[in-house]
């Protein structure tokens, strides 16, 4: 399983980015998919799941309202949304996805990061 992920940048506060994530080597479209980031000097942190279908989604309290997490399975992606961004959204941010189908985690196979940097 491959996952790239890309669409970061800088950006003023209050502006928006979209990342994407690109996913190859099984069925998309039977696994969960999920959104963490990693700013300097802190642990990675939860930003948001979303369900195979596409039908349930999940966000952390820091971006809810802010960010929305959505999927195509017919071009294996992810995307994030990310509206209203403030400095502290500043992170390496990552895709990651489960191992087993039908769950919502663990988390087993990882993309690279994309780095969002928000100024002030």
């Amino acid at each position: 399983v491959q996952l790239q992920a890309y669409g970061g940048g800088l950006v003023q506060a209050g502006g928006s980015l979209r990342l994407s994530c690109g996913a190859s080597g099984r069925t998309f479209s039977n696994y969960a998919m999920g959104w963490f980031r990693q700013a300097p000097g802190k642990a990675r942190e939860f930003v948001a799941s979303i369900d195979w279908s596409g039908g349930s989604t999940y966000y952390a309290d820091s971006v809810k309202g802010r960010f929305t997490i959505s999927r195509d399975n017919a071009k294996n992606t992810v995307h994030l949304q990310m509206n209203s961004l403030k400095p502290e959204d500043t992170a390496v941010y990552y895709c990651a996805a489960p191992k087993a189908a039908g769950q919502w985690g663990p988390y087993d196979y990882w993309g690279q990061g994309t780095l969002v940097t928000v100024s002030s």
